[in-house]
């Protein structure tokens, strides 16, 4: 959610792919797509909620029919929320599996470091809500159905002027996270803009437990809210912390606050508090409805923005897939890359030149210890 070494690190693989010449998945009665996610470690919510709502997504398909007449057959691999990971199993699932395209990641860092070897494979990859504008940036075979960092630092900074009334922000960062540093950059442009002031800029490094000495700075800074464009299992533990020191200021971040973790962890803490995002399961609309009961049938609980945005990256990729009539890279490439008012379960999107959605945002305040709907914000 750094770019440069990422990709010296993933060197290695790429050649292992242009030395092997793969096995054509069209071939046989399955279409093969490939996954890769956060199923366990830091960030493993986002993950298994991406999964859920992407392997809904194919049930569904396959049920109707499937695609070009075959099932989608989707192969999904844990990276276990570890840098490395992402390029040895892109690598495997490419040139070992025969995957036609590659759905992944959540996380802005770990996109990155897969999108190369996808990309001088010539196979799709579409991320569900890697935000992060270097993520398309790597090559056009790459993709998201999330909107970007630029749009939600902007949408924040925005509501912090409009709707926090704040004219005194601090910022606490993970400086380990291209995510979280890219938010800070957009959100920080956007409220000098609005002409608001930044108090005080402070960073951490994500998996530390102690923010004390961070917050006890900004509190001496007196900020209207304090920004943090991080991880839920960071912001837990700094909501806590700032509890606990008796700063009492509206906290507000982006789409990497949303996961039940917070709740379960930070209790009241975080009670009050805001946060970006993709979509809510509060939306009445048809679409989202139907998921909703369609995710509580088969997991017993209600789907998040992830779940959503996975659902709906599978959905993008069986319709180009469809469009395309064949599942060779080039042609399918170009079959996404049209994607035009597509009816998602996160809203009606397209894909521009740099293969990014262009969508709205939402805006949910924990309240009594839920996340409850407050605004729609469109790009």
């Amino acid at each position: 959610m750094k770019p440069e070494s990422l990709l010296v690190a993933t060197l290695a693989s790429i050649f292992g792919i242009l030395s092997l010449t793969g096995c054509k998945s069209g071939d046989g009665n399955t279409i093969k797509v490939g996954e890769f996610a956060s199923l366990t470690g830091k960030e493993k919510t986002f993950g298994t909620s991406s999964h859920e709502g992407t392997e809904l997504a194919f049930e569904e398909i396959n049920k109707s029919g499937g695609v070009l007449g075959k099932q989608i057959e989707l192969l999904t691999e844990d990276n276990q929320s570890k840098a490395g990971e992402p390029a040895n199993i892109v690598n495997k699932l490419i040139s070992r599996d025969g995957v036609v395209a590659i759905l992944g990641e959540v996380a802005s860092s770990r996109s990155l470091e897969a999108a190369p070897i996808a990309q001088e494979a010539k196979i799709p990859m579409i991320s569900p809500a890697s935000t992060n504008p270097k993520v398309t940036e790597v090559g056009d075979y790459i993709f998201r159905v999330c909107f970007i960092d630029p749009f939600q630092g902007t949408v924040m900074a925005n509501f912090a002027t409009n709707t926090l009334k704040s004219k005194n922000v601090a910022i606490l960062t993970d400086a380990k996270s291209d995510y979280s540093k890219g938010l800070a950059k957009y959100f920080k442009e956007q409220f000098a803009k609005n002409g608001g002031v930044i108090s005080s800029e402070l960073d951490y490094n994500g998996s530390d437990k102690d923010f004390k000495a961070q917050l006890t700075t900004i509190k001496g800074a007196a900020p209207d809210a304090v920004f943090i464009p991080g991880y839920y299992t960071d912001v837990a533990l700094i909501a806590i912390q700032a509890q606990e020191i008796g700063l009492s200021i509206p906290l507000f971040g982006g789409d990497g606050w949303e996961s039940d973790n917070l709740l379960q962890v930070a209790g009241k803490a975080v009670e009050g508090h805001y946060f970006s995002t993709h979509c809510s399961p509060e939306d009445t609309s048809a679409k989202m409805t139907s998921f909703v009961a369609a995710y509580k049938a088969k997991y017993n609980k209600t789907p998040d923005a992830m779940a959503a945005l996975g659902y709906d990256s599978a959905y993008v990729l069986a319709e180009a897939i469809k469009r395309a009539g064949t599942t060779e890279g080039p042609k399918l490439r170009d079959a996404i890359a049209a994607t035009k008012d597509f009816e998602g379960v996160t809203g009606k999107f397209s894909l521009n030149e740099k293969r990014d959605a262009v969508k709205s945002a939402a805006i949910l305040q924990i309240k009594d210890g839920k996340f409850k709907f407050l605004e729609t914000i469109a790009p």
